[in-house]
This record gives C-alpha cells, sequence and structure tokens, in this order.
C-alpha cells in the first residue's frame, strides 16, 4: 500500500540546511495499523507530509498503492489526496461556520458528489462515529472528543485507501483520547490502512506496530502486541 525506499529532506535555514528525513525505507500493507513515533524534530511530521502529498521529498522513491508518486503538480497532487488519502489532525480543522454534516460532506463535493448522495453519505459516516444527532451542530457546540470524531467522518467519507493521524489525541484527555482510539481500531478492523503520529506510549500500543524516529532515520520498527480499547482500558 505505501513503499518509500531511501527518502531524503532537507530545508534551508538561513545559511545553513538542516537534514530532516536521512534515507528513510518504509513500507505499510494494506490493513496495517502502524503508530510513528519520536521527539520533536525527529521527522515524524515531515515524512507525514510527504505521505500526504503536503510536501516534496528531495530524493528517494514513494510508491502509493503501486502509483509513483512524483513530480506531481498541485492539481494531480490534490487529485491523488482525494482518491487515496485521508486525513486527521490534533486541531481538527473543521469548518466553524458549516454543520457537522456539512463538514463531512466536504471532500466528497470535491469529488463532485451530487448534493443528495454527499448528504446521504456524511449522514452515514456520522452515525458509524455516533454523531448522528449532533449533524446540524457547529464545531463550536461540539467537545473536543466529538471534533475529532467529526474529522474522522470527513476523513473516512471519501472512503480513502489510507488514513493519515497526525497526533490525533493530543488536544483531548485520557478517556476521551481512549474513545477516539476504539474509533480507529473500529475502522482498521474494517481492513484501512492508518498511520498514527502518536508521542504518546499507550496510544501507540493501540497499534499493531511501532516505528521509532530519530534524528531522521528509523531506528526501531517492530510489531507488537496491540492493545485493545474495549478489552484493557
Amino acid at each position: 500500500m505505501i513503499e518509500i525506499k531511501e527518502l531524503h529532506k532537507s530545508y534551508q535555514m538561513g545559511s545553513n540546511s538542516l537534514h530532516v528525513l536521512k534515507g528513510i525505507n518504509f513500507t505499510a500493507k494494506e490493513g496495517e495499523l502502524v503508530a510513528i513515533m519520536g521527539s520533536s524534530g525527529s521527522g515524524k511530521s515531515t515524512l507525514l507530509n510527504i505521505l500526504g502529498m503536503l510536501d516534496v521529498a528531495d530524493s528517494g522513491e514513494y510508491y502509493l498503492d503501486g502509483v509513483p508518486i512524483k513530480d506531481l503538480n498541485e492539481t494531480k497532487a490534490a487529485k491523488y489526496r482525494n482518491q487515496f488519502l485521508g486525513f486527521v489532525f490534533q486541531s481538527f480543522n473543521l469548518i466553524n461556520y458549516k454543520s457537522a454534516l456539512e463538514n463531512v460532506a466536504l471532500p466528497l463535493y470535491y469529488q463532485k458528489i451530487g448534493r443528495k448522495e454527499r448528504q446521504e453519505k456524511a449522514m452515514k459516516y456520522l452515525e458509524q462515529v455516533g454523531l448522528k444527532e449532533w449533524a446540524t451542530h457547529l464545531p463550536s457546540e461540539l467537545s473536543g472528543g466529538q471534533k475529532q470524531r467529526v474529522a474522522i467522518a470527513r476523513a473516512m467519507a471519501a472512503e480513502p485507501k489510507v488514513l493519515l493521524a497526525d497526533e490525533p489525541t493530543g488536544a483531548l484527555d485520557s478517556t476521551t483520547s481512549y474513545e477516539v482510539m476504539d474509533l480507529i481500531q473500529k475502522i482498521n478492523d474494517q481492513g484501512n490502512t492508518i498511520l498514527v503520529v502518536t508521542h504518546e506510549e499507550d496510544i501507540a500500543h493501540m497499534c499493531k506496530r511501532i516505528v521509532h524516529l530519530k534524528d531522521g532515520v528509523i531506528v526501531e520498527d517492530k510489531k507488537i502486541k496491540q492493545v485493545r480499547v474495549t478489552q484493557n482500558v
């Protein structure tokens, strides 16, 4: 599903160059739930941005579902993001003046799906995350956990092949974090490939594999016995 080879990325900082990713090799198969961990500056967010086609590597190869991701203009990158990827962010990134239903339906608008079908699909995914009754509410009327559920529903509405979650529990308390991870586990149970960037050990152990980055290289990549939220927390 995801394959990257010898990925390098540097940023120019004044007269100095900061080498953030130093030859990353990484694969994720269909249906995996992978935690990406590392301290601040380790390169985990840069890696996620490149996987999400929000940034471009200096060198190396990146294949997504067998498609080489290279030399894309913004139009083609946007098309591939819509086709392949769903995003969940720590800050939710909901549109404040749109209802929960309208937020979830937004990716479907960009896929040029008709209004009636958009609303039906959006409601289906809101129901899946337990927020059908909140469909007409604005983000300001929702709790942090509810906002993240709306964000997950929005990410899933376009039926992406890969879900990229950047610190999805970072702004939430422990109880709400576990509720969100329970939802992510259930989505993964349906066969979706999910990458979760996190700095929290307990959240990482709710995944099936942990990849540790340090100073731009992978220092550990191991499969683990997954902690199921419903059974162990």
